[in-house]
């Protein structure tokens, strides 16, 4: 194995591929599919989460965006059935930190993992186009190109691995490419603790002449990730 095949190699190790279903986007950032029609729409990061390919079937316009797709789609998949079956093995010690009321069980939630990665693997195979590879916090995109921005599990929840710093250029970056708004969720990190510094990246936001509001969402499986931000664009 050549040195650059082992760094690409030790590169998709570090990065867990696992997505969420296109029935809990709509409930994590409390939408609707109507809502949606007339948008586009940007998933960053999108992981392995089946929104962009129920989504634009649906007619829906939607793109994702990964770091995780610099990698092939068959390393990629393969990649994500090995993290969905460690994160369920590691669930059985954590399971009375999540509220099953969305899931049934260990068993349920595994085939929800499943189900949105074989949709996104499908969905990347046929529209390679929607799934772009990116490296944050900056994205190659236009400026407002897209209308909406949906951000999950990645900004507050890996707090202990990402920095104020980065957070706040991120955000710049996510403000930067929408038109009208971002939702991101949840507001907790992975010890189901509020992002510590939260209030300051909001006080960022209404610098930059945003409207910023902390939304109760009708979705909670991590004990407390219950609430998302909305981030609206002042025209």
């Amino acid at each position: 194995m050549s040195r650059v095949e082992e760094e690409t190699k030790l590169e998709l190790e570090r990065i867990i591929f696992i997505g969420r279903t296109f029935e809990e986007y709509l409930d994590m950032f409390s939408l609707t599919v109507q809502e949606l029609k007339e948008k586009k729409i940007l998933d960053c990061p999108a992981g392995a989460c089946s929104f962009t390919a129920m989504g634009n079937k649906l007619g829906m316009d939607v793109t994702a965006c990964d770091i995780a797709y610099y990698h092939s789609i068959d390393n990629l998949e393969k990649k994500g059935i090995q993290d969905i079956e460690h994160a369920m093995e590691q669930m059985k010690n954590v399971k009375h930190k999540f509220v099953w009321d969305y899931f049934k069980d260990i068993e349920n939630l595994r085939k929800h993992r499943l189900s949105a990665l074989q949709a996104c693997a499908n969905n990347m195979r046929e529209s390679s186009e929607r799934y772009v590879p990116v490296t944050l916090p900056t994205l190659p995109f236009q400026d407002e190109e897209f209308d909406i921005l949906l951000s999950a599990h990645f900004l507050f929840t890996y707090a202990d691995r990402l920095d104020y710093d980065f957070h706040k250029k991120t955000l710049h970056e996510l403000v930067r490419v929408s038109k009208e708004e971002i939702r991101i969720f949840p507001l907790v990190d992975l010890t189901g603790n509020r992002y510590q510094h939260l209030d300051r990246l909001k006080q960022e936001l209404l610098d930059m002449g945003c409207t910023v509001e902390e939304m109760k969402v009708p979705y909670e499986f991590q004990a407390n990730a219950h609430s998302m931000l909305k981030i609206t664009k002042n025209q």
